[in-house]
């Protein structure tokens, strides 16, 4: 009976007799393998290329290109993650010696004993399923650091702000309650990001696609003028928005405010003293967009096909800018919005700066 692992294994038989081929296959399809076969070393090598299996069972000796010319091949191209056990009539001590020396995990020698060749199968796949296991999941913890990081920048940058206009002489006493009330919701903000991470898996959490995950467009909007009009006030420069239907799309509010805070503190970053607009119009049928336009120095042609790729900061010679972006906003943010079922993407604005919309599907009706 197959095991849970083996069931998803996937193994490829290489060998230049067809009757070994036909053996060796059915036996590992009885076990619950998926099975591809070549008879010989290139088109081993395409179908590698097309889809890298968990273990290759590889005959050494193959007019043509033989086993360790396959070895050669596969190193050179960069797949030695994949195991390679060597099928060999062959018991030269060194020639073994020269199999592992290529790359080889194992070896069985022809005539095989079944049962020795599936113990041989299952311990390499199941060791490399493992393996690919932890690496999945240290990528996951690691993305889920980077989200952190990133989203609590933020929360923090507004904590310090309001902390600075607080502490200056000239602050107004009629603002002292809004700036501390900026301070209040930024940390409890930034305790719920950490909440949030805490309880969910980063992959789970960019691709939710629930389906009751709603949020108001007109909201988020109100949500983000109340954070940071004052904000750009200071700066010299207005934060505006038009008016915003009672659209609702199909998306977490709490993980589309962050998108769109995102983009909103990218502007403040890359288009200082530039007046920034927000808008939710209609799109295609049953889509709505969130547009944030800056009248900024734009993105150059040359720079805007990178922008949405992890650790690309967005054009700026400030040395104090790109010392404090780590370059993960845009490609985290599209990664949100693609796992809710829309696109982000960057277009020049009319008449200079740059514009970023996000497209979402609207909300089913409750």
């Amino acid at each position: 009976m197959a095991s849970g692992i083996t069931a998803q294994g996937r193994v490829l038989v290489v060998d230049d007799q067809q009757a070994n081929l036909r053996v060796v296959s059915a036996l590992l399809a009885r076990h619950g393998y998926d099975v591809a076969v070549a008879d010989n070393g290139p088109a081993a090598l395409a179908m590698v290329e097309a889809q890298v299996p968990d273990l290759i069972l590889l005959d050494m000796m193959m007019p043509g290109m033989d086993g360790f010319g396959v070895m050669a091949e596969i190193r050179e191209r960069a797949l030695l993650r994949v195991p390679v056990v060597f099928l060999t009539a062959a018991q030269d001590r060194e020639l073994l010696l020269r199999a592992f020396g290529a790359g080889a995990v194992d070896y069985v020698t022809k005539p095989f004993i079944p049962e020795e060749l599936m113990a041989r199968v299952n311990a390499h796949v199941g060791l490399k399923l493992a393996r690919d296991r932890l690496e999945r999941v240290a990528r996951e913890r690691q993305e889920l650091v980077n989200l952190v990081a990133h989203d609590l920048k933020n929360p923090l940058s507004s904590v310090v702000f309001a902390s600075d206009m607080l502490l200056a002489d000239s602050v107004r006493a009629e603002r002292v309650p809004r700036y501390l009330q900026m301070i209040r919701d930024s940390a409890e903000d930034g305790l719920g990001y950490i909440r949030r991470y805490l309880e969910t898996q980063a992959q789970a959490r960019r691709q939710d696609t629930q389906a009751d995950a709603r949020a108001s467009l007109g909201d988020v909007v109100e949500w983000i003028m109340g954070r940071y009009s004052l904000q750009f006030e200071d700066r010299g420069c207005r934060l505006q928005a038009a008016p915003v239907g009672p659209a609702v799309v199909a998306m977490d509010a709490v993980v589309l405010r962050q998108v769109a805070e995102n983009l909103i503190s990218n502007a403040m970053k890359y288009a200082p003293g530039s007046d920034v607009e927000l808008s939710a119009p209609a799109s295609a049928p049953g889509y709505w967009q969130l547009r944030v336009e800056d009248r900024g120095p734009g993105i150059p042609g040359h720079r805007q096909r990178e922008l949405f790729r992890p650790f690309v900061r967005l054009a700026n010679d400030d040395p104090a800018i790109a010392g404090a972006s780590s370059g993960l906003g845009l490609s985290l943010a599209q990664q949100i919005v693609s796992g809710a079922g829309g696109q982000l993407w960057y277009e020049d604005r009319e008449g200079g700066g740059a514009c970023f919309v996000i497209e979402l599907p609207e909300a089913a009706a409750l």
